[in-house]
């Protein structure tokens, strides 16, 4: 039977070394409107354990400077650089300046499964407002916009969720190539 034991902080950091070697494309997150200070800071963590590089976030998200924000977030901003913007839209089209495929995790009518989209290239997620989503604005301007499917009794996620979620997605992909 195997040995089930923690990892000792050594194995740890080997593990994720690991995994870190196998991922190549760059990683950044919108924020249209995202304005829970719990979820802005469970975002940016997740963020910065899939290695994101940028976040982008509009005038109406709460800024990683904000102290529950910070909190929540337990010293990730640190690894990320963040972008204010107005719009979602003046992000969208910076993203796609620098080489990323905007893709807004959303569950819209031209929405498919995060697993059948192609998430090979540098990836930059787009998410919404806890209740309202990606605006429609935004979502006309991205490349492509995906969802997480549910099979319980549950219609959607917490916008934190699913953005880990869809990171994950991202990162799988390029695990499996």
């Amino acid at each position: 039977m195997a040995e089930h034991r923690n990892l000792s902080p050594t194995e740890l950091k080997r593990l994720h070394r690991d995994w870190r070697r196998r991922s190549n494309s760059r990683l950044a997150i919108i924020l249209d409107g995202v304005q829970n200070p719990y979820n802005v800071g469970s975002i940016i963590r997740s963020a910065a354990a899939y290695r994101a590089e940028q976040l982008w976030y509009t005038e109406n998200s709460l800024p990683p400077t904000h102290a529950k924000v910070a909190k929540t977030a337990l010293g990730c901003d640190r690894f990320i650089e963040f972008q204010p913007v107005g719009e979602a839209t003046e992000a969208v089209h910076a993203a796609a300046g620098q080489g990323f495929k905007t893709v807004a995790v959303e569950l819209s009518a031209n929405a498919r499964p995060m697993f059948d989209l192609d998430l090979s290239a540098d990836i930059c997620l787009v998410v919404g407002h806890e209740d309202r989503g990606v605006k429609k604005e935004t979502l006309a301007a991205v490349d492509m916009a995906g969802y997480l499917p549910l099979i319980g009794k549950v219609g959607s996620l917490n916008v934190a969720q699913a953005t880990t979620g869809a990171l994950y997605e991202v990162m799988r992909q390029q695990w499996s190539e």
